[in-house]
């Protein structure tokens, strides 16, 4: 198994993301993320979708993908030629002798809190997979009460390959 970024140029209409979902759903294929947002030009949404599969399932998954009529183009994000980021929100019961210490953490990662209250602090931390997964790691002897991740927002780096519609 094979895990694949794909960035798609939509046109930003409503229905795309469903459509662009239930293409999955329909053949069986998963979604491990997703995120989209309306581009410089709000015609256009980009879409980041994060799937894996064997070499087959995946060159079907993008031949699929291209066949949608919103789809205005769509590329992969080699982790070599692009960035990745991804938004993680992490509330963390404490009391208030962990509070220095989570804090302590936090700041290493270059976390920022966003809330502190009696019993829990909320760190908002942004990087890539790796950075996040150190982070929850390094968390692992505190009771973590929620968490909510974007999933993979990317780019390709330079401007090679910059696609305007």
């Amino acid at each position: 198994m094979h895990k694949k970024v794909f960035q798609l140029l939509t046109n930003n209409t409503s229905g795309v993301l469903s459509r662009i979902t239930g293409l999955f759903s329909r053949r069986g294929y998963n979604i491990e993320s997703i995120t989209a947002g309306v581009t410089a030009d709000p015609k256009y949404s980009r879409i980041t979708i994060v799937t894996s599969g064997d070499d087959d399932i995946l060159e079907q998954i993008e031949k699929q993908l291209e066949k949608l009529v919103d789809v205005k183009d769509i590329k992969e994000l080699k982790p070599a030629d692009s960035v990745y980021r991804e938004l993680v929100l992490i509330k963390i019961s404490v009391t208030a002798d962990q509070r220095q210490n989570v804090l302590s953490v936090a700041n290493i990662f270059r976390a920022n809190i966003i809330d502190v209250s009696a019993d829990s602090v909320i760190v908002e931390l942004t990087g890539n997979q790796s950075k996040i997964e150190a982070f929850l790691k390094l968390l692992e002897g505190y009771e973590i009460l929620e968490i909510a991740r974007t999933g993979i927002a990317g780019l390709c780096r330079g401007t090679e390959g910059v696609v305007m519609l």
